[in-house]
């Protein structure tokens, strides 16, 4: 009986090992130190504002793909146009096409609403469209269409080639959606576009600012562009 209540009452346990396997206070306030530095680097190399992590998130890029770059298209006017007629003052760029059904007009729509927001500061910005479907966008066309959104909006087409050019300068896409023989639809040219749909500030220099996503609204527009001008 002496024997078990002994056994019983022992600090170090039927083990035997001084302790009872508990971590030595010191070593879990060095474990706990440790791995709150760890945090500290973690966020300041890669969360915090600035930082590639952060700047993707909010919409920035990072690393070392380059949106943008020299270009040459044609106007509304039917004038030979390159990034640098730009020179000097903060672009707004936007990729679709007139035929677009929805979130063209949308787009165009909020970024012309956000420019009127800004008030003055809006005179160093140049709001561009560019089309993703230069067969059927005809720099008549394109005059024709940017007219019911802003006086101040830069319709650019061009050929095939030069459109495309500009089109992965951008990282941007677009993809044919063809209503005719192959489809079931009619024959009669119609067609939409998948395409992406973010909206591009490039700063005075030509470089690359900021992109908005998809459906950005006109107030969200107006908020970061006021931050950047």
């Amino acid at each position: 009986m002496a024997d078990r209540k002994e056994k019983k009452n022992d600090p170090n346990g039927a083990s035997g090992k001084k302790g009872g396997g508990k971590v030595p206070r010191w070593m879990a306030y060095s474990i706990l130190f440790a791995a709150a530095g760890f945090a500290v680097v973690i966020w300041s190399r890669y969360v915090a504002p600035g930082t590639p992590a952060a700047r993707f998130f909010s919409g920035e890029t990072a690393g070392q793909a380059r949106i943008g770059g020299p270009f040459t298209l044609v106007n509304q006017d039917g004038g030979t146009v390159t990034q640098a007629d730009f020179r000097g003052r903060y672009m707004l760029v936007y990729f679709g096409y007139t035929f677009c059904p929805d979130i063209c007009p949308t787009t165009l729509s909020n970024m012309a609403e956000a420019l009127d927001m800004i008030g003055d500061k809006a005179a160093a910005v140049t709001p561009v469209f560019i089309s993703m479907d230069p067969a059927r966008d005809t720099p008549e066309q394109m005059k024709m269409y940017i007219k019911y959104f802003d006086p101040r909006l830069v319709g650019l087409t061009g050929s095939q080639e030069q459109v495309a050019a500009v089109v992965e300068a951008y990282k941007a896409y677009s993809v044919r959606a063809d209503e005719g023989k192959d489809s079931g639809g009619s024959d009669d040219g119609e067609y939409l576009i998948d395409h992406s749909a973010s909206v591009y500030l490039m700063g005075s220099d030509g470089e690359f600012v900021f992109h908005f996503n998809q459906g950005v609204s006109a107030e969200e527009l107006a908020k970061r562009l006021e931050e950047f001008l």
